[in-house]
C-alpha cells in the first residue's frame, strides 16, 4: 500500500466534498483539513500499515449545527466509508474539529496562493521535496512538471513489480532541457540493482519539460 497516510487523508477530503454536495451533511461548508497518522511495520524497507493511530478532521460548518452532531456525522458518513475497518480499533484517536467552532473559512479566514501546500501536493512527506510549490505554476516550470514525471516513474516501478517501494529524484538547471541528474532508490526492496532500474527509467521516461507537458497532457 503506497503512502497510506496520504491516500486516506486525501480521500477523507474528497468525501467531505461529496457529503456536502449530496446534502448527506447539509451543515458542511467548503473549507476543511484532514490528517491521518498511521503505525507501520518496516518489512525489509517496505512500510506496511498496521493500524490508524489518529484521524484529524477540521471542517467548516454553518452556525446552527452542534459540535456533537459534527463529530457523529463525520465518523458515520466520512471516516467509516473511507478508512478500512481493519485499521481502526478501540485505541484509534479521533480529533474532530478539535479547535472548536469553524464557521468562518475560505478566503475570508485565510488567504494566499503561490507557494502554499507544498507537502500535501507531494504525497504528504513520503517523497523528498526540493521546496518548489505547484501553486499558480504552468507546466513549463519543472517544480510542477518534473514532480509529475518522477511520480509517474516511481509508481510505474512499483506497479510493474520491480520494487515494493521507490523514490525517483531529478535535478534541473534553468534553461537546460535535459536534467543534470536522475536518481532512484528502492529502500532495499528492488528486484534488480538500482543502476539497472535507473537505466530502464531513463529509457522509458522523457524528463525534458516540454516533452513532459506533451506526454502527460499537462495543458489540457
Amino acid at each position: 500500500m503506497f503512502c497510506f497516510t496520504y491516500v486516506p487523508a486525501t480521500k477523507l477530503g474528497a468525501k467531505l466534498i461529496e457529503v456536502r454536495k449530496n446534502k448527506t451533511c447539509p451543515w458542511l461548508r467548503p473549507d476543511g483539513k484532514t490528517q491521518v497518522t498511521v503505525e507501520y511495520n518496516n518489512d525489509g524497507g517496505a512500510m506496511v500499515p498496521i493500524r490508524v493511530h489518529t484521524v484529524l478532521i477540521s471542517t467548516q460548518h454553518d452556525e446552527t449545527v452542534t459540535n456533537d452532531q459534527i463529530a457523529k456525522d463525520l465518523k458515520e458518513h466520512v471516516i467509516k466509508p473511507v478508512i478500512p475497518p481493519q485499521y481502526l480499533d478501540d485505541r484509534t484517536i479521533f480529533h474532530l474539529n478539535p479547535s472548536g467552532r469553524f464557521v468562518i473559512g475560505g478566503p475570508h479566514g485565510d488567504a494566499g496562493l503561490t507557494g502554499r501546500k507544498i507537502i500535501i501536493d507531494t504525497y504528504g512527506g513520503w517523497g523528498a521535496h526540493g521546496g518548489g510549490a505547484f501553486s499558480d505554476k504552468d507546466p513549463t516550470k519543472v517544480d510542477r512538471s518534473g514532480a509529475y514525471i518522477v511520480s509517474q516513474a516511481a509508481k510505474s516501478v512499483v506497479a510493474s513489480g520491480l520494487a515494493r517501494r521507490c523514490i525517483v529524484q531529478v535535478l534541473y538547471a534553468i534553461g537546460v532541457a535535459e536534467p543534470l541528474s536522475v536518481f532512484v532508490a528502492t529502500y532495499k526492496t528492488g528486484k534488480i540493482p538500482n543502476k539497472d532500474l535507473l537505466a530502464l527509467i531513463k529509457e522509458n521516461f522523457d524528463f525534458r519539460p516540454g516533452m513532459i507537458a506533451i506526454n502527460l497532457d499537462l495543458k489540457r
